[in-house]
């Protein structure tokens, strides 16, 4: 896989949001994640859409809001602590 992008569901499930991939895919079918890209804010609709490094993602789960910004794509599902390298931390008020 490219270092450029990486499918919304695989990034979700790598960076261990999600238990299984098809769990992450319903939950970006749903329109669930919103994404911020240039200044530009979009819903995703589609487990096929792509993130890219630097991409902030807003969506919330377990009735918590979560919001990051996309560092690296990752090769695998690793560990947790692998899982975190994927991405950082970001305010709520930060991303808006």
């Amino acid at each position: 896989m490219s270092d450029d992008g990486c499918r919304a569901d695989v990034w979700l499930w790598r960076a261990r949001f999600f238990k299984t991939r098809s769990l992450s895919a319903r939950f970006v079918e749903e329109g669930r994640v919103r994404l911020h890209r240039g200044g530009q804010e979009s819903r995703l609709d589609k487990p096929s859409r792509t993130v890219k490094v630097g991409d902030h993602l807003v969506f919330a789960v377990g009735g918590r809001l979560t919001a990051v910004q996309v560092e690296a794509m990752g090769e695998r599902r690793g560990p947790p602590a692998e899982a975190r390298t994927l991405y950082s931390a970001l305010d709520e008020d930060e991303s808006s």
